[in-house]
């Protein structure tokens, strides 16, 4: 990987003013800080907790599950990795489709990606609350909830800076249990236990795959990544310069494929000759496999790193990525004003962060037991706005900037947009019901805030493409200032 050469603070300031902003935020994360943030945000051990259904679903193929969806997301990654260089601001999707196609769209765009980026924290919270309740029985669930939302929200209401450090340890202690399990399994199957064997077959199989099988382990797989887009949200914390938030999502999507592919093998080779996992057995067969190969004290301590990971690690990225997203909206008027107030010690959304928390607590108690309802809904959120965001690549280079880069401003986000659409369409019902109830909403709020005030992102709408991409200022606008 190379390094990016740092913006100077003189340089910042400059990209920023060039959108009608003033650095306010603390510009104070390396390439590689960004590439910690979303590997946190992805969780390398993620497939510890879905491998049984995941299993089910593939015929034992989990790993190529995982494979799958890394072809299905590069994609919509090198879409955000063009669009973040054109305009590295802290908006990610809303701000690239408000300015590469519309404002209007650029609304919709943030307002179906907030209602991902607001319920994940609530998922995250009620996943790690089902967890800890199965350790401590004796312990009230709601209870739960509230411990880890007070925990993380105090470390995103302290700064970015302190955040970066926490997601180092946290992503430390994850590739720590990867290593643990790497060596186990490995061990395990040079020895033969259970019948295990070295193979290809959870990576394909020839006499189970089906066109079938890959277009259901394809929505599968695309979900499985969501969590790199939240890299976007820090584009001006960031000092690598406009390539840097780019770099950071391919390199963490790769990094974290590499993970899911590794840890899924191996486990599926610990369970030869077996194609499903019984309903009952299904939600902890994972750590089932880890006692198998070890003891019961391991499996406790994997079932504890994977609810650390989501309940701490996990939900203060995605808090994180909500509070700038609300920052970044309200900036332009198109949310409360007062979400834009930016903390001169800190330098970071306070109340946009506070806001995250608020909504989290009353969400994640409504939703406590619901993890199916919630899922569904994140879902709609994230891909339909990675539609628009392909779409914008389209309309920013290939049609109104005449970029002859056929491959990255044509092919990719076309087939992004295909991949992203036809997930999105086999979607359940329930999910697409919601997500249009939740447009509703959106198009009710455009109206109002509309109706306060053009915003910055209208104000560029008239001439929104100059030499560079960005077109004029549309006056330096601060957080604080917006918030007054």
């Amino acid at each position: 990987m190379t390094t990016q050469p740092a913006a100077t603070p003189d340089d910042a300031e400059r990209e920023l003013a060039e959108f009608g902003y003033k650095q306010e935020l603390d510009r104070s994360l390396s390439t590689l800080d960004l590439i910690i943030y979303g590997l946190v945000f992805m969780v390398p051990i993620a497939p510890w907790a879905i491998f049984g259904v995941v299993f089910n679903a593939s015929k034992g193929m989990v790993a190529l599950v995982y494979l799958i969806g890394l072809v299905a997301m590069i994609f919509t990654a090198l879409s955000y990795a063009q669009m973040s260089r054109a305009f590295p601001v802290a908006g990610s999707v809303y701000s690239y489709v408000g300015r590469g196609l519309h404002p209007t769209l650029g609304f919709f765009a943030g307002w179906t990606i907030l209602l991902d980026y607001l319920l994940v924290p609530t998922l995250l919270y009620v996943f790690a609350a089902e967890s800890m309740s199965g350790i401590f029985p004796g312990v009230p669930k709601p209870l739960w909830i509230v411990v880890f939302l007070a925990i993380n929200t105090t470390v995103n209401y302290i700064g970015i800076s302190f955040t970066a450090i926490v997601n180092r340890l946290f992503l430390t202690a994850e590739l720590v249990f990867v290593a643990i399990f790497v060596v186990m399994a490995v061990v395990a199957i040079t020895r033969g236990t259970n019948g295990a064997e070295f193979s290809t077959r959870p990576v394909f199989d020839a006499a189970s795959f089906t066109p079938g099988l890959a277009a259901a382990a394809l929505s599968i797989a695309v979900l499985s990544f969501l969590g790199f887009d939240g890299i976007a949200t820090l584009s001006e914390e960031a000092k690598g310069g406009r390539r840097s938030a780019g770099v950071a999502m391919i390199s963490g999507l790769l990094l974290v494929a590499l993970f899911f592919v590794t840890q899924t093998w191996l486990a599926a080779l610990l369970v030869p000759g077996r194609t499903e996992f019984a309903e009952d057995e299904a939600n902890n067969a994972f750590f089932s496999i880890v006692e198998s190969v070890s003891n019961h004290g391991w499996q406790v301590a994997f079932l504890a790193m994977n609810t650390l990971a989501v309940g701490i690690a996990n939900a203060v990225a995605a808090q994180s990525a909500t509070s700038r997203l609300l920052f970044s909206m309200s900036r332009d008027r198109r949310l409360p004003r007062f979400l834009s107030h930016v903390n001169p010690r800190t330098k970071s959304p306070e109340r946009a962060v506070l806001a995250v928390g608020a909504l989290t607590l009353v969400t994640g108690l409504f939703f406590v037991g619901q993890i199916d309802v919630i899922s569904t809904l994140v879902n709609f959120g994230a891909l339909t706005s990675f539609l628009l965001l392909h779409a914008a690549v389209v309309g920013h280079y290939a049609i109104k900037k005449r970029s002859r880069n056929v491959f990255l401003h044509w092919v990719s986000p076309v087939l992004g947009f295909l991949i992203i659409g036809y997930v999105l369409w086999n979607a359940d019902a329930s999910a697409k019901i919601g997500g249009i109830v939740w447009l509703v909403i959106g198009a009710g709020v455009l109206w109002y805030y509309s109706r306060q005030g053009s915003g910055v992102l209208a104000e560029h709408a008239a001439d929104p493409f100059g030499a560079d991409g960005a077109g004029e200022p549309a006056g330096q606008r601060t957080g604080t200032e917006a918030g007054a």
